[in-house]
């Protein structure tokens, strides 16, 4: 039920309920731990961003704007007043001071994407509106704002640049295999960057389940009330602990080329967020500023994106992955098998303590 609208103001134009707003907020604070650390370097590269616009260029960005200004519905208070309305509460919950431009194009495909390095650009699909609903649509506002917010435009260009390079140096020596290492890398980062805009979304919204209905709708389409939110979730538990190691291999296969996570991952990725608790702290004002922006190490993220990747091996379910820490546990087991052997052998350890006798040495 919408809020009484102010004098004029039509009243859906008003945010649905009251939401938290987060003066100065950091996009560090929704930024999953690869797609901070991957940031915070490339902030700290002098030059970076100039070489990125002129890159920009090759890959038609301005005339990507005047097909859209020419062939899209520029969104405002006069044309799609209701999208109109959610961008400026978005931009306000995460004090966002450069509002994107915002555009709706006729298509049948459900999609959204952000482009753009001096001015982001949002555009949604007409097939995404007629799918979402109010607080769904928040939501994906929300989730392209994050992308606007972190710059994740700047290598969203460097992707398309490569992919579109990796034609033309095909026929150099190395040069495919190395092109295509980075893009594999960048494609990576990218789906990191979607779990961070997913938290971003949550932090407009402030709804985890219009949020999770968003992706099953993705998934599903509009059959709503065929769908059930825990099953959906139970799938990507399902889609992740599943099978033998040959599952593995596939799933290995099957995300390798993808810039976005499946939708029922994307969902369960977004409630284990929600269970760690820095969602509620967030909405509690416990989150980082944008004045310690310029202090954030680039090492410290490093590690907090390493130790990220370390504990979803830990935790996860899949078979490859339990063969991995099976293997790290006998790797330890012969190190420590190798190191007594050191010891017994050159009578010092390998951490170079003091030697000792073990308790089967005896006087010759």
């Amino acid at each position: 039920m919408s809020q009484p609208s102010q004098a004029g103001e039509p009243a859906d134009r008003v945010p649905d309920r009251n939401r938290r707003r987060f003066p100065e907020i950091s996009s560090r604070a929704y930024e999953h731990p690869a797609d901070r650390a991957a940031l915070t370097a490339l902030r700290k590269l002098s030059g970076f961003d100039t070489l990125l616009k002129k890159l920009s260029g090759l890959i038609g960005e301005r005339n990507l704007r005047l097909m859209l200004l020419a062939n899209a519905v520029q969104v405002s208070d006069r044309q799609f007043p209701r999208l109109d309305a959610m961008l400026t509460d978005a931009c306000e919950i995460l004090d966002v001071r450069e509002r994107p431009q915002l555009f709706v194009q006729q298509t049948p495909l459900v999609n959204g994407m952000t482009i753009g390095l001096d001015k982001p650009v949002i555009v949604l699909t007409t097939g995404l509106v007629e799918l979402l609903d109010e607080e769904e649509l928040r939501f994906v506002v929300g989730h392209e704002l994050g992308h606007a917010f972190s710059g994740h435009a700047v290598y969203r260009t460097m992707l398309i640049w490569l992919m579109n390079l990796s034609g033309a140096v095909a026929w150099l020596p190395g040069g495919q295999l190395g092109i295509q290492a980075l893009i594999t890398a960048l494609l990576e980062w990218f789906r990191k960057a979607e779990l961070s805009s997913d938290r971003a979304g949550l932090l407009v919204g402030q709804d985890i389940e219009a949020a999770v209905r968003t992706q099953m709708k993705m998934a599903g389409g509009a059959h709503l009330h065929e769908m059930n939110a825990l099953a959906f979730i139970d799938q990507a538990r399902e889609y992740e602990a599943g099978g033998d190691i040959r599952d593995s291999i596939l799933k290995l296969l099957l995300t390798r080329d993808q810039t976005h996570p499946f939708p029922s991952v994307r969902s369960l990725e977004l409630t284990r967020w929600v269970e760690t608790g820095t969602y509620n702290r967030i909405l509690g004002g416990d989150y980082p500023r944008r004045d310690g922006d310029a202090a954030a190490s680039a090492t410290e993220d490093a590690k907090a994106a390493a130790d990220s990747y370390a504990e979803s091996v830990r935790n996860s379910a899949d078979p490859l992955m339990a063969k991995l820490r099976e293997f790290a546990r006998d790797a330890s087991g012969i190190g420590d098998r190798i190191g007594g052997a050191m010891y017994r052998r050159w009578g010092q350890r390998p951490n170079g303590e003091e030697p000792g006798r073990d308790a089967d040495d005896t006087e010759e």
